[in-house]
């Protein structure tokens, strides 16, 4: 007699689609097919419409890689990249050693540097401009400065380069907490006897984290440090609600997704068909960009 199936199972395949359905929805929705309308819209003369007529080729991009503001934009912010995602990278891992080493109210200091993971960039970037580096002052930085003796300054002014601290600050502040709960995952899943038997062979902290920590961590430190790139060339809040409000970019403070918003939607001309040929062109920057750092860090490449 043949054994009968258990109901549950035979509803499985049922309740996976269920589940996997709003997510490929809105992945469909949100991603593939604004990336496909993209692509047909950037070889179109699109002025002012979504449903252009006259083909123009790769006119939009070679108009575009011959536009100085937009091939500034991308040298700086891939200057950028290579700036903050190590920089993230290391604060995030060094919070995360850090944080695993207390043993008194562990879970509070860990929710006080998750916390502004869930504060909006634009209400961040508001504070950072209006309360700490607003150039007044009565600013938060300024008073500090004025305590110390020194004389305030132009934080969010063009004749400087001191925006760059305002930027990487508020950045930092809102995403470290974020990649340290994922290297804080990361380390969770380490065998604690590896560090015993270390400890045992007379490693000290530093082999330890050397020749244990880190090589375990490698899974964890390439997908962070795949994030960490994505985010940096995706910079747009931060940057739009700190600085086009005050008045204005800075030089080399344009980012290309600022830029290309500027040109789709800002202006008077409104082109589509110049914008999303440079978001074509962003799109393959990040993916030639993380073949690269993929490359770099063998992913995938099997043993630690």
């Amino acid at each position: 007699m043949a054994r009968r199936t258990p109901a549950p199972l035979l509803n499985r395949p049922v309740w996976f689609w269920a589940f996997v359905t709003p997510f490929l929805a809105g992945l469909l929705v949100f991603v593939y097919v604004p990336l496909l309308w993209s692509l047909w819209l950037s070889f179109y003369d699109a002025r002012n419409t979504v449903t252009p007529t006259d083909f123009v080729g790769l006119a939009n991009y070679v108009a575009l890689l011959n536009d100085r503001l937009f091939v500034d934009s991308m040298v700086t912010f891939v200057a950028f990249a290579a700036f903050i995602v190590p920089l993230t990278f290391a604060c995030s891992l060094g919070l995360a050693l850090l944080l695993q080493r207390v043993t008194v109210f562990r879970g509070f200091f860990r929710s006080v540097f998750f916390i502004p993971t869930a504060v909006s960039y634009v209400i961040a970037a508001m504070v950072w401009r209006m309360s700490f580096f607003n150039g007044a002052r009565f600013g938060l930085a300024n008073t500090l400065l004025t305590d110390l003796g020194q004389q305030p300054v132009n934080w969010l002014g063009g004749e400087n380069n001191w925006y760059w601290l305002v930027l990487v600050s508020l950045r930092l502040w809102l995403q470290v907490g974020f990649y340290m709960i994922l290297f804080i995952a990361g380390l969770n899943q380490i065998d604690p006897q590896l560090f015993e038997a270390a400890a045992l062979d007379g490693a000290n902290g530093w082999r330890r984290f050397r020749y244990v920590t880190f090589p375990l961590l490698r899974p964890t430190s390439v997908a962070v440090a795949m994030l960490l790139l994505f985010n940096a060339f995706q910079a747009f809040d931060e940057f739009y609600n700190t600085l086009i409000t005050a008045g204005g970019y800075p030089p080399f403070a344009r980012p290309p997704l600022v830029y290309l918003y500027l040109i789709s939607f800002g202006g008077g001309a409104q082109d589509l068909g110049i914008g999303s040929a440079g978001t074509m062109i962003l799109t393959l920057v990040i993916l030639v960009f993380s073949l690269i750092q993929n490359r770099v860090l063998a992913l995938g490449g099997g043993g630690q």
